[in-house]
């Protein structure tokens, strides 16, 4: 997680890296890199930016359009996470990859039509706890839906994972990251 702790400011700021409608999952994630993830994470994202897995930095900005990450479950929400990505901002995502991005503890923040307003390479600030976003480059301002409190409570823990875990004492059975006993 980028950011600080709870109850305070959670800003990602970062160079855009823009794809456009119905980009799919195997678009980011191929099959063809299938297998250890240090070569997925090696080409991810190139079928769609072939720059990307080479010069993405730390904090940088996903943005999408229409219905980003359709066509299946895996989870290139977490993956862009641990490329570097810092937020996801889109027209439209999937449910699949909506639920992946908040149990990776990656905001993914669907913005409608205001997404025309941000261009690749363009540099943006978004504040994870209001859900305010600024176009650093253009001025532009977009007002994204803030996060419940209980899905923020998970991207602030890192995932769905780290928050159990966090938690596991509230528990009446043990857990571990092996699974429950």
């Amino acid at each position: 997680m980028q950011g600080t702790m709870q109850g305070k400011e959670w800003i990602v700021e970062g160079n855009v890296w823009r794809v456009g409608d119905n980009v799919n999952t195997e678009s980011i994630y191929s099959t063809q890199w299938h297998g250890k993830k240090e070569v997925v994470l090696a080409h991810l994202g190139e079928l769609v930016i072939p720059e990307f897995p080479k010069k993405v930095k730390q904090g940088d900005i996903w943005v999408a359009g229409v219905n980003f990450a359709c066509s299946s479950s895996r989870n290139v929400a977490g993956l862009l996470k641990e490329k570097g990505i810092g937020a996801i901002l889109c027209h439209s995502s999937s449910r699949n990859n909506f639920r992946n991005a908040v149990h990776s503890g990656i905001p993914c923040f669907e913005i409608g039509d205001e997404v025309k307003k941000i261009k690749m390479g363009d540099r943006v600030r978004v504040n994870v706890r209001t859900g305010e976003i600024k176009n650093l480059t253009t001025g532009d301002e977009i007002k994204a839906q803030p996060y419940p409190d209980f899905l923020m409570e998970t991207l602030e823990a890192g995932g769905l994972i780290p928050k159990i875990l966090s938690r596991k004492d509230e528990y009446k059975i043990k857990v571990t990251l092996g699974g429950f006993q």
